[in-house]
């Protein structure tokens, strides 16, 4: 079986704490970690890495609502590795964050995440521990990468007491190449484009699930247009604001 079916065979609403290794908000080893990760990165030139050759990880939120710095909380976090143009095998990433308060009710109708999965999950620190070694080097994709971006560095800041530097790309940066006459803004616009079935939308590893392989497609189409790695891509966004 499909190591990414067998996972989702296995997943349940609520995450098991034991899963993850009690970690301070400060905790050495992990700090020290993280910043070998960003040391490592400041070598690499992802943006000449061949489409074919380039590893990303494409990942997802579920939070409170839009503002870190108001408040708003990370409620889940899934993710998924892509090799070049392919969905790997390896087992994805998810995880509910825990929380003390009642996501407001508009959030739990959309995402289904209720107080009670919250407290039955791992502290956000132990999360952002895990996230780092599942995702080490790699270049991360999301759709509308603001939002993940801004939360990612307002609690990495927080929590870790680290900056967080790894790239993000996002998803439109493709869809507005290869797709210039198409309208295609939210996930669903996009997945609906390219006939891509989101299994259970505003769930944070099925989103992450969907986001690659729009990735997987949009990769594909700006490879047959002759763009070859991602200084391709930046540089005719830049050309053509």
């Amino acid at each position: 079986m499909n190591p990414m079916v067998q996972f989702l065979k296995q997943l349940t609403d609520r995450v098991s704490p034991s899963a993850y290794t009690s970690m301070n908000q400060s905790d050495a080893k992990t700090i020290a970690y993280i910043r070998q990760l960003q040391r490592e990165m400041k070598k690499e030139d992802v943006l000449e890495i061949p489409f074919e050759d380039l590893n990303v990880t494409i990942f997802d939120l579920e939070t409170t609502g839009f503002y870190p710095s108001r408040g708003d909380k990370i409620l889940s976090v899934g993710a998924v590795k892509v090799n070049g143009a392919c969905i790997s095998e390896e087992k994805p990433f998810y995880s509910l964050i825990y929380g003390e308060e009642q996501p407001p009710e508009t959030i739990v109708e959309l995402t289904g995440i209720s107080k009670d999965m919250l407290q039955h999950a791992p502290l956000i620190g132990n999360v952002l521990e895990d996230f780092f070694h599942y995702i080490q080097r790699d270049t991360l994709v999301a759709h509308h990468a603001g939002h993940e971006r801004n939360f990612m560095q307002y609690y990495c800041k927080a929590v870790l007491k680290t900056g967080f530097e790894h790239r993000i790309v996002d998803t439109t940066f493709l869809t507005k190449i290869v797709e210039p006459t198409q309208s295609l803004i939210t996930l669903d616009d996009c997945c609906s484009y390219y006939g891509i079935d989101i299994k259970k939308r505003h769930h944070a590893l099925y989103d992450a699930m969907a986001t690659a392989e729009l990735w997987v497609e949009s990769v594909k189409k700006i490879q047959s247009l002759g763009f070859k790695h991602l200084r391709d891509v930046y540089s005719h966004l830049a050309k053509n604001k």
